[in-house]
């Protein structure tokens, strides 16, 4: 079962006559990179946030918001009064004495670092529970989100690996008739060198078992079989976790490929091979977004 990086998860709480909102989003990336947005009273809670994050969301980009608003929808904010009526009086004498209009001073006395803040100091014991619980709630929401993605992108790359599996069934037929092009090539090229009675028979031979070997191909098709094989069992593998392991798998599978496009000494098999590196790009692409 594959999970995608793409995600959402959002989840509601309430704690007294505070309303709790969680959200998260997240991206595909392959380090993790998580950003939170959250009053400040929370900070003091970043770390154990960190943690339940990570431990579920595993990895990629991860935004994370937590909004705490009162009953009547104000954000948790305070205003220091007795500073706001210093800068207002302040103002107010000094537009009064410059003769400026005060019909916006309100709002440049509430943009004014520390007249409008979140209060500080600890959080509440029974909020933080709140905010803990509409997390793991929140973080369920993503994971049912991921799975969701995830089989779309299941289905995908089980179908190109199948694609991959058709095309190297494909090569056998072609294998023989290249051998007999070879092999008539050969004699023909000596043939022009040497008249036929000269002809090393021996000489001849070896050079075909030469090219016979350069030609053999049997070893990577079992070997890409296998790979195609061992993806596809990592891809029923419970683990929430498996897009790294199919991009190493992705990578020999390459391989591969790669080899049996150099031993092809064929148009036919190349054309094959050509569409065998088309559906690897297309797996690569996807599992970009594999978590």
């Amino acid at each position: 079962m594959l999970f995608s990086m793409t995600g959402y998860g959002r989840a509601h709480g309430s704690a007294g006559d505070k309303t709790i909102t969680v959200e998260l989003r997240t991206l595909n990336s392959k380090l993790t990179d998580l950003k939170l947005r959250m009053p400040s009273e929370f900070k003091e809670k970043e770390v154990e946030i960190r943690k339940m994050i990570i431990d579920h969301a595993e990895r990629g980009k991860i935004d994370f918001a937590l909004d705490v608003q009162s009953a009547d929808g104000a954000a948790t904010v305070s205003l220091n009064e007795s500073l706001f009526k210093g800068y207002y009086r302040e103002l107010s004498r000094l537009a009064k004495e410059l003769g400026m209009d005060t019909g916006d001073i309100l709002q440049t006395i509430l943009r004014i670092p520390n007249v409008v803040a979140s209060p500080s100091g600890e959080v509440d014991e029974e909020v933080w529970e709140v905010v803990a619980e509409t997390l793991g709630r929140a973080l369920e929401a993503l994971k049912n989100f991921r799975r969701q993605e995830g089989k779309a992108l299941e289905a995908d790359l089980r179908l190109r690996v199948a694609n991959i599996m058709l095309l190297l069934t494909e090569i056998t037929p072609f294998e023989k008739e290249r051998f007999v092009r070879m092999r008539e090539r050969l004699r023909a090229n000596m043939e022009e060198g040497f008249s036929k009675e000269n002809l090393d028979t021996n000489r001849f031979e070896q050079e075909i078992l030469y090219y016979l070997e350069k030609m053999d191909v049997n070893e990577e098709k079992v070997r890409l079989e296998q790979h195609c094989k061992y993806f596809i069992e990592q891809i029923d593998n419970k683990n929430l976790s498996a897009g790294r392991t199919l991009n190493f798998i992705s990578q020999e599978m390459g391989r591969e490929i790669n080899t049996l496009g150099a031993k092809a000494y064929d148009s036919d098999i190349q054309r094959l091979i050509v569409q065998m590196k088309d559906e690897l790009e297309k797996i690569k692409e996807q599992l970009a977004n594999v978590l």
